[in-house]
């Protein structure tokens, strides 16, 4: 039991630290709502998306979407012509102006926050191959308790994004930090999003 907990974490952990989109997101919003409550929209989004892929993952319907080599390569059509555009989006903002409109609205976090969590295939892929994989190891009691530790690391770690956050949020008072964050995140986003068409274009 204890050897399953640990492979568990160490796995979720080892998925999840790599600063990818949707920790980006996750971490501006923190720094960019006024309070930890008005950027609970996006944690939770973020975390529920997280445990039903997991949970799909897990049942096995990852083995079916990898048979079918069209619905990979639509994923990371869709998933690149989305990075493109949160890379622009967050090139653009202004955390200074935004935290004085009160931010993004709970609308717009949880349907960001959905965005980059379905349709960013490196997280799809991560999550469905390489959790769902590993969760064949176990079965019965195992394998729940395999499922549950993955859950339960998202859950925390996106919580903890949203406070370290609003940590340099409260730091940056006058949001030139958050500035330079958001041009090195939207950088970091292309990134993805180039690799993800080398990957399509030029195996």
């Amino acid at each position: 039991m204890f050897t399953v907990v640990i492979h568990a974490l160490l796995l979720a952990f080892g998925l999840i630290l790599p600063l990818g989109v949707q920790n980006v997101f996750v971490f501006n919003q923190g720094a960019n709502q006024r309070t930890i409550k008005q950027a609970l929209p996006v944690v939770v989004t973020a975390s529920v998306c997280d445990t039903i892929l997991i949970l799909v993952a897990v049942v096995g319907v990852s083995a079916v979407v990898a048979a079918f080599s069209f619905f990979q390569t639509l994923i990371f059509g869709i998933g690149l012509l989305f990075l493109a555009y949160m890379g622009f989006v967050t090139w653009k903002s202004e955390p200074s102006k935004t935290s004085l409109k009160e931010g993004m609205t709970v609308k717009a976090q949880i349907l960001f926050a959905a965005s980059v969590s379905l349709l960013n295939p490196h997280a799809l892929m991560d999550i469905m191959g390489v959790i769902g994989t590993n969760s064949l190891l176990y079965s019965g009691k195992e394998k729940w308790i395999f499922t549950l530790v993955t859950i339960c690391v998202s859950w925390i770690w996106f919580l903890s994004l949203a406070f370290a956050g609003k940590a340099v949020g409260k730091m940056d008072s006058n949001g030139k930090i958050m500035i330079w964050v958001n041009k090195v995140s939207a950088c970091m986003i292309w990134g993805v999003a180039l690799y993800m068409a080398k990957s399509m274009f030029f195996q």
